[in-house]
């Protein structure tokens, strides 16, 4: 091996393939090494010799704090395996001088495909009349058809989508396509944005028949949707969160689907992933989970991998991209 290439660590490999990903991109850029999975905490002074001794990091959810960079004194650059990076500690990597690179925009399509899918299922209670076909109901039915859960159409009915970043836009865009009325809050209302009415938070959630999430997680947004906020909505309503499981209180969120303050909800994210045997979704009434896979599209993953591999060509050829630390 060439000693001047540069050695480059990727964590959490698991995360973006299923053996179907083609990793000879990145591995043609220096000295690779993949060591650990999912949510990888090594303590102090038991990190693996090819970590400590990393100059560039792929990633993907570990979590950059200082003790962590106290143990990697060669790294140069993280290259994350997504777009947000709540994960990282800010005023850590500046200290030391570690460039972060995301990736934006790879799972803009099929983000906004599958909170579509979680909303067309609980929109057509499509959960309850699979399982009933399953279970044998429809076999022992004497009519032709049964109505025993809602259907409701799309049509007509108001969307109200927090976060207008590329997949705020795209789900807006959707919305339009099924003839919903759009609603949308975001911090920056752009100037030009055509068949979407912008309004504060509140109104919007006193408005929505669908309260679609798609903001970051940041001090902010941390428990943007909660107790007091949840019940400003339609009993009737929806709600899909397909953006960072922080943004919505869990508990609150449950609470309000278990006494019809909420008609249901679609969840991909979770505060705390893997899911927690004890968290509140798992029981709560018309509630759909999936596990954080919004994004994970075989043609996104492989866009994802493309991308990574032209932020770490451009940092080490000294024009680092999509840097944002």
């Amino acid at each position: 091996m060439d000693v001047s290439l540069p050695r480059i660590v990727f964590l959490e490999r698991d995360t973006v393939t299923a053996g179907d990903m083609d990793f000879s991109g990145i591995e043609s850029l220096g000295e690779v090494t993949y060591c650990g999975n999912g949510n990888t905490d090594w303590a102090p002074g038991e990190f693996p010799a090819p970590l400590r001794d990393a100059e560039i990091l792929i990633l993907n959810k570990t979590k950059i704090t200082r003790s962590f960079l106290a143990e990697c004194p060669s790294l140069r650059c993280v290259c994350l395996l997504a777009t947000g990076y709540n994960n990282i500690d800010p005023d850590a990597v500046r200290e030391r001088g570690v460039a972060v690179c995301n990736v934006p925009g790879y799972s803009t399509d099929a983000v906004a495909q599958l909170t579509f899918g979680l909303l067309l299922q609980l929109a057509g209670s499509l959960p309850q009349y699979e399982a009933s076909v399953r279970e044998g109901i429809w076999c022992a039915s004497s009519r032709y058809t049964y109505l025993s859960w809602p259907i409701t159409e799309l049509a007509g009915k108001t969307l109200g989508v927090v976060g207008y970043g590329a997949i705020g836009r795209k789900v807006a865009q959707i919305g339009n396509a099924f003839g919903m009325r759009v609603l949308a809050h975001t911090r920056t209302v752009p100037a030009n944005a055509a068949d979407v009415t912008f309004c504060s938070l509140e109104d919007l959630l006193r408005q929505a028949d669908v309260l679609t999430l798609h903001c970051p997680l940041t001090p902010q947004t941390q428990g943007l949707i909660g107790k007091e906020r949840l019940a400003l909505m339609k009993p009737t309503a929806f709600l899909i969160n397909t953006s960072r499981g922080g943004v919505v209180e869990e508990q609150a969120l449950a609470d309000a689907l278990n006494s019809g303050r909420l008609a249901g909800a679609g969840i991909d994210v979770l505060e705390t992933e893997p899911m927690p045997r004890d968290c509140p979704y798992r029981t709560a009434k018309n509630c759909l989970v999936t596990p954080h896979v919004a994004w994970a599209a075989r043609e996104s993953r492989a866009r994802l991998l493309g991308e990574v591999e032209r932020n770490i060509r451009a940092f080490l050829s000294g024009e680092p991209r999509n840097r944002v630390l």
